[in-house]
């Protein structure tokens, strides 16, 4: 069996690509951070590595060269930023690390609707200030989540609020295809979404950033929410309108956010949504456990195997679906 090439879009020094060792003696591998690192490589490469969230320009640079490329496989779960046309018209399977992220996300989830309603910043604020300060919290199991986007994350986030005893609705692009589903009580389409809404005290956003969900929730949406609801956003930040989500925690017409994901990352210092105190701001770390960047080259690893063999790869990303 041939040896097979591999260009791996990386810092060198990254602790996570000691998993490398795994793949076979022979495998060989060329690593950089530029294009100008695989000038030689990319003619020869079969497979790109890429775990950079800035490395869809150095792929499109080395695309022209790199035409023997059989495989394209990204560390991260959202590869919109990859999907240039080139690659999306190719043959040329993209594989990502979807569902690895999923149990912290849906843990998140969990922590900022507990956030809100035992309204965790209020006792800390009274704590600090040495203030006893009773008073009424919520409960979860007496209200609904509403889902945005029921894939690996959604679905993770569903087990968690029916854990304590929550409703969940759920937005998916075929309805129907939630009938026997025992996590969703009921399910809405993409169009129905902002009939969805008032009926939730919770609404959290999964959705992967195409160009179908690129403000999919916004000036109408966040108006439809109850006032005393909670918008979570573990997908992609511009999956929600920004400006419009601004104007509703500023006018306190929600009661509240919690978002680990932002238009611009790193959120800029000047940024409003540093002063605001209805917000629950985490900096895109909520997926952040100790060995997530190893879990994520696992699927990296198991799918390397299965091309060598030529098995069917798993979590292949729909180009033109951009997920």
């Amino acid at each position: 069996m041939p040896s097979l090439r591999v260009i791996v879009i990386a810092p060198p020094n990254a602790r996570y690509l000691k998993l490398l060792e795994q793949l076979p003696d022979d495998t060989m591998i060329t690593t950089g951070t530029t294009a100008e690192a695989f000038r030689t490589a990319a003619p020869l490469a079969d497979i790109i590595f890429t775990s950079m969230n800035d490395a869809a320009p150095v792929v499109r640079e080395i695309w022209p060269l790199a035409k023997r490329v059989r495989w394209v496989h990204s560390l991260s779960a959202g590869v919109e930023s990859l999907l240039f046309p080139e690659l999306i018209e190719s043959d040329v399977p993209v594989t990502n690390a979807r569902g690895v992220f999923a149990e912290s996300l849906g843990e998140f989830v969990l922590a900022s609707m507990l956030f809100f309603a035992k309204d965790l910043r209020r006792m800390i604020r009274s704590q600090q200030e040495r203030h006893w300060d009773q008073f009424d919290v919520d409960v979860l199991y007496r209200q609904t989540l509403g889902i945005v986007g029921y894939g690996e994350i959604g679905r993770a986030a569903a087990r968690r609020a029916k854990a304590v005893g929550m409703k969940v609705f759920a937005i998916r692009r075929r309805a129907a295809a939630s009938e026997g589903d025992p996590l969703i009580d009921r399910a809405f389409s993409v169009n129905e979404r902002v009939s969805m809404m008032p009926l939730c005290d919770y609404v959290a956003v999964a959705a992967p950033l195409t160009p179908d969900t690129r403000g999919l929730v916004g000036e109408a949406e966040i108006a439809a929410m109850k006032s005393t609801g909670v918008l979570i956003n573990v997908g992609r930040g511009p999956v929600i309108d920004e400006a419009a989500l601004l104007g509703a925690l500023r006018e306190k017409r929600i009661r509240g956010a919690a978002l680990d994901v932002f238009d611009v990352e790193p959120l800029p210092e000047q940024h409003p949504y540093w002063e605001l105190d209805n917000l629950l701001l985490s900096p895109h770390c909520a997926d952040h456990t100790g060995p997530w960047q190893e879990e994520a080259m696992e699927v990296f690893i198991k799918n390397f195997f299965l091309f060598q063999q030529g098995q069917p790869l798993v979590n292949v990303v729909d180009k033109r679906a951009g997920y």
